[in-house]
């Protein structure tokens, strides 16, 4: 315990003056995600561009064409044999969450320990949960976009992945999994906005994600807020640093933001929506 307390103390150290300083240093898995980011929001680059970056990582490129070529996204069968027909497929925000899940499949198999493994893809499982859910939503409420609902519930779980990551750096951790819960929850929010301003995503996106867990919405969703919200509350894959703290679902919490009649119609919704958010969850997913 000892140890822990030692390397947690330089830990949280460490990430306070990397806030404080609004420098960031973000692990190497997340290098791919950001080059595809400053592509994709660079008016001057181009498809092949894109292409090219994607290329280079098999993974990526595999997932792009499996992607482009579900029902979903690919209604008319047509096969898409080619890398650029498929991110014209996706779309550009679907593709930062493809390069994002390659970053989490890395995270989960870089760890050393299996403890630590299954928290990394715990943690993707229920960021894409939340993602598919908030995407299925949007669709079937033509309320916003659905490729933006998509990405702002994937990042809603970035910080912790980012302290995921850089706790690699830590081995002690990994022994006290609770505590090491414990300080990831503590520092998610700040950490999660200072990955979300260095992203440099729309507005609407970082204030979606950032959102207060314990917040309210209304009935109907007004916002991507309250579209990412209520995938919160629907996810059924538990967050696994949650979890390992006891904190279970809230299904209280569909009461008081929404009332007897809009739960009625939140449950109504759940079920017109959910082939829509099993179908992306397929697509982004590596299942």
């Amino acid at each position: 315990m000892e140890e822990f307390e030692r390397q947690i103390k330089i830990f949280a150290a460490n990430i306070d003056n990397e806030l404080k300083g609004g420098n960031l240093s973000f692990p190497t898995v997340f290098d791919l995600s950001m080059r595809i980011k400053k592509l994709a929001d660079d008016p001057s680059s181009s498809l092949d561009d894109m292409s090219n970056v994607v290329r280079t990582e098999p993974l990526l490129s595999a997932r792009v064409l499996r992607s482009a070529n579900t029902v979903l996204l690919n209604p008319y069968q047509r096969e898409i044999t080619s890398v650029a027909a498929a991110i014209s497929r996706i779309g550009s925000s679907t593709l930062r969450c493809l390069a994002y899940a390659v970053a989490a499949d890395q995270l989960a198999r870089d760890h050393r320990s299996r403890q630590m493994r299954l928290v990394a893809s715990g943690l993707w499982m229920y960021s894409i949960d939340v993602a598919s859910w908030a995407y299925a939503f949007s669709r079937h409420l033509s309320q916003g976009n659905p490729d933006a609902a998509l990405l702002a519930g994937l990042m809603v779980s970035i910080g912790q992945f980012y302290l995921l990551a850089k706790a690699s750096d830590y081995p002690a951790l990994e022994g006290q999994l609770a505590h090491f819960a414990e300080f990831v929850l503590l520092w998610d929010e700040p950490v999660k906005l200072a990955v979300l301003e260095a992203f440099d995503l729309p507005r609407d996106i970082i204030d979606a994600a950032d959102m207060d867990a314990d917040g309210d919405s209304e009935w109907p969703p007004q916002n991507l807020g309250d579209i990412v919200f209520l995938a919160t509350l629907a996810a059924e894959t538990p967050n696994p640093f949650a979890n390992l703290l006891g904190i279970k679902r809230r299904p209280e919490l569909l009461e008081a933001c929404l009332g007897e009649s809009g739960r009625s119609e939140f449950q109504s919704l759940l079920e017109e929506a959910r082939t829509t958010r099993q179908q992306m969850l397929s697509a982004v997913s590596d299942g």
